[in-house]
């Protein structure tokens, strides 16, 4: 420091601070060799505290105003230092500012999940994020407990610090509100006015509060939500069992049996069924027995007891036995019809089949030449 900088420093009267940042809580008012005249003006703005400290112990301290410093309005200091009678000469001191306004931009959110019992899901992880806000409500014990002699103490000193405040008492607010998972968004409000009020107890022995904290959003695991996305879609087409296990299960059944049948069977549609013990009952049978498809042109008739014929490139049947006769008799059976039923393999001519052929008839051979 030059000289002409320590006469200015030895000359200022004036003992203010004006906050150029968004960040600090603490300032230290610099002057040289923390000398300060005696009649100097002590300026403390609204949302300010000025605290002085006489060689490490805390003398008086100034709300917002202006002040002239004398004996008068400095009986702490003036008694730590003997001044019986007052004087006028500079005397050494450290004044710290102090904000006491509320810093708005503090966020949280949870690094690692937060086990809480969902009273119809059971055990679940949880995260969660947001903000809070925080503001001196003691300097002086945040000058003991915290700042120290640090002459520029910010929020990042102090932020993680209360980070982790608000992750401990999370989990317990939570799992004490008894409210279901499904339904804390509509709970994050009274939530957080629960975890303000905590945490502000909590750090009261430090000097600080949190007079407003915001829960932003508090997220399940994918695999959870895609769970409840997919027993909202089941609620959906089971038209009154919204909210049942046991329709939830059947719901879950038939997707996973239709994802095997898409995919071969693999296990992994197998597994992803994910219903325990319950499938078994999940599955409910058929009340009756489903009817079989009707014949393809390609690969035959349908596995129904009878016989099919085939002339001319059309299909009819099924046949009995006595029916089967009754077509041989008006000659739509014959020894090169088609035939086909339930066992074999293809279609055949009708003479190369013995129990068809037995309604054909004999055929008498050649009549002998004279």
């Amino acid at each position: 420091m030059g000289l002409l900088d320590k006469i200015k420093g030895e000359l200022v009267d004036i003992v203010e601070w004006l906050d150029d940042t968004r960040d600090t809580i603490v300032w230290r008012f610099p002057r040289y060799e923390n000398e300060i005249k005696m009649g100097a003006r002590l300026v403390v703005r609204e949302s300010q505290t000025a605290v002085f400290v006489n060689e490490g112990v805390i003398a008086d301290v100034f709300q917002p105003g202006t002040y002239t410093l004398e004996t008068q309005n400095l009986p702490v200091l003036s008694t730590l230092k003997g001044w019986k009678h007052g004087f006028h000469s500079p005397f050494k001191a450290e004044v710290y500012f102090v904000s006491t306004r509320q810093f708005t931009d503090l966020k949280w959110g949870t690094k690692n999940p937060v086990m809480m019992r969902d009273p119809e899901l059971g055990m679940v992880r949880v995260r969660a994020f947001g903000a809070f806000s925080a503001r001196v409500t003691d300097p002086q014990v945040l000058l003991r407990e915290l700042v120290g002699t640090d002459p520029q103490f910010r929020t990042d000193e102090v932020h993680e610090y209360l980070r982790q405040n608000v992750v401990s008492h999370l989990a317990s607010v939570l799992a004490s509100s008894g409210i279901p998972v499904i339904e804390l968004a509509a709970h994050h409000g009274d939530l957080g006015t629960q975890l303000a009020t905590r945490l502000t107890d909590e750090l009261s022995d430090l000097g600080i509060a949190v007079p407003k904290f915001v829960i932003e959003n508090i997220s399940l695991p994918p695999e959870v939500e895609e769970a409840l996305d997919k027993r909202t879609s089941m609620g959906i087409v089971s038209s009154g069992t919204v909210g049942s296990m046991a329709a939830f299960q059947q719901f879950q059944a038939g997707q996973a049996m239709e994802a095997a049948a898409d995919g071969g069977g693999s296990a992994g549609a197998v597994i992803g069924m994910g219903l325990g013990q319950g499938v078994g009952n999940a599955i409910v049978p058929p009340t009756q027995p489903a009817p079989a498809p009707a014949p393809a042109a390609t690969s035959g008739p349908p596995p129904l007891p009878g016989w099919y014929l085939g002339n001319g490139g059309a299909q009819t049947g099924p046949f009995d036995d006595a029916a089967l006769a009754g077509q041989a008799a008006t000659g739509t059976l014959t020894a090169t019809t088609l035939i086909w039923r339930a066992g074999m393999a293809g279609w055949e001519p009708a003479a190369s089949v013995p129990d068809v052929a037995k309604h054909l008839g004999a055929t008498p051979p050649p009549l002998p030449q004279a």
